[in-house]
């Protein structure tokens, strides 16, 4: 098992969602359904700017730059940098461990609320249950806490088996390719 280290990349240490990213097989990644989603997060996560542009083969590929920096300037012309903050989860769905990229302000806005609540707090104690309705401009999140409770063990060994590097993500390289694991994102498990 890889030896776990803090993310070199985050904007702030102290606050579990910064300030700074709230704006006015098996997959890997963690994509919310129409419906109900939960998930419980393990790690404190990488914010940062996503701009999708080309790749030379015409192919859309995002580029993703640390919150402390200017976003990118690869935007296809339609959709320009948004804020995106990024962590890794266990899906309650197939309770395996993925990395949950958010874009959307109103679930980024939610997270930071029950994080800085001193009755919730960083939400390694509890899994979050979000609701998705609407399609396109019209999708709306609510995202609301579970009563807390610990992981389970098997949760926790799946978890410990499958390192991860967030960081990664801003260089475009795989997160989960231990190649890319010169740190590891450190996973909480209370």
């Amino acid at each position: 098992m890889s030896k776990q280290t803090k993310n070199t990349k985050q904007a702030n240490d102290d606050a579990f969602v910064s300030d700074d990213v709230v704006g006015s097989g098996k997959a890997s990644y963690f994509k919310l359904e129409t419906g109900d989603n939960e998930v419980r997060l393990i790690s404190k996560p990488i914010t940062g700017w996503i701009a999708w542009g080309e790749d030379e083969e015409g192919n859309k590929k995002p580029t993703r730059t640390p919150i402390t920096e200017e976003p990118d300037d690869e935007s296809d012309g339609e959709n320009p940098p948004k804020k995106f903050m990024a962590c890794v989860v266990i899906d309650a769905a197939d309770d395996e461990v993925k990395i949950w990229e958010i874009t959307q302000q109103s679930i980024i806005k939610a997270i930071k609320a029950l994080s800085s609540n001193p009755k919730w707090g960083n939400p390694f104690t509890y899994s979050l249950s979000i609701e998705k309705k609407g399609e396109g401009m019209k999708t709306r999140y609510t995202v609301n806490p579970n009563p807390k409770a610990p992981i389970s063990k098997a949760a926790i060994k799946v978890a410990s088996e499958k390192p991860c590097n967030l960081d990664a993500l801003y260089e475009g390289a795989d997160p989960w390719d231990e190649k890319n694991h010169d740190t590891v994102t450190e996973y909480h498990f209370k």
